[in-house]
């Protein structure tokens, strides 16, 4: 099987085409094809934005998940897209997530989780397990996320949370693991890092509450 690396592109042309609290750049490349030679020139448009951590923290000794509730736009868009086709009252832009950051000059994503774990839920972080590192819409984004499950301890946790600067409303609140699962099951846990964190838990929980049990 070929084995296709940064080799196998070659870019004619890179311009910025937009330039804000994020930005987008366009690509002209060429890419060798599977069947052999060059695909024809090819135009695509990169969003760049940076790249993320997510942090389940997870209670052992309560057997409890902090799930956190704030508005998305991204989220309100595709519901108005769809408001024809589906029950707008059923469907929330307020979603239910993890703890998550982007990564700022100069931290690392251990930093980062640390830092979001106190500004989004004021958790503090015993222990920290990486879980993997994914794509978020390699499509069309440059963005990767390093997702981490973290042990807690869960009591007092939960309220508002959120840099006022930054426009951030936070509700934070802790989820026993059972119900996590529900939400899950019931779709509304439905954005990629808190589905796959989850579904990471489901297949490590034992193990896992074995080793921090003792902590």
């Amino acid at each position: 099987m070929n084995k296709f690396n940064l080799k196998n592109i070659r870019i004619v042309e890179q311009k910025t085409v937009y330039q804000g609290f994020f930005k987008i750049n366009q690509y002209t490349l060429q890419h060798t094809l599977f069947s052999g030679g060059q695909s024809r020139p090819l135009m695509r448009e990169c969003f760049e934005r940076g790249h993320a951590v997510g942090v389940l923290a997870y209670d052992p000794w309560q057997d409890a998940i902090v799930l956190l509730e704030q508005f998305r736009i991204g989220a309100y868009v595709n519901i108005k897209e769809q408001s024809n086709a589906v029950s707008t009252n059923e469907c929330t832009p307020w979603l239910l997530e993890i703890i998550a950051g982007i990564v700022e000059p100069g931290e690392s994503a251990t930093d980062v989780a640390y830092r979001e774990a106190n500004e989004e839920a004021g958790v503090a972080l015993l222990a920290l397990q990486a879980i993997g590192n994914f794509y978020s819409s390699p499509g069309g984004s440059s963005e990767t996320t390093e997702l981490y499950c973290a042990c807690i301890h869960s009591e007092g946790v939960g309220g508002l949370y959120g840099l006022s600067e930054e426009g951030e409303d936070i509700r934070a609140k802790i989820v026993s693991y059972s119900d996590c699962v529900h939400l899950l099951e019931q779709g509304r846990l439905n954005n990629a890092s808190a589905m796959i964190a989850i579904q990471w838990l489901i297949i490590h929980r034992h193990e896992l509450r074995k080793k921090w049990l003792s902590l």
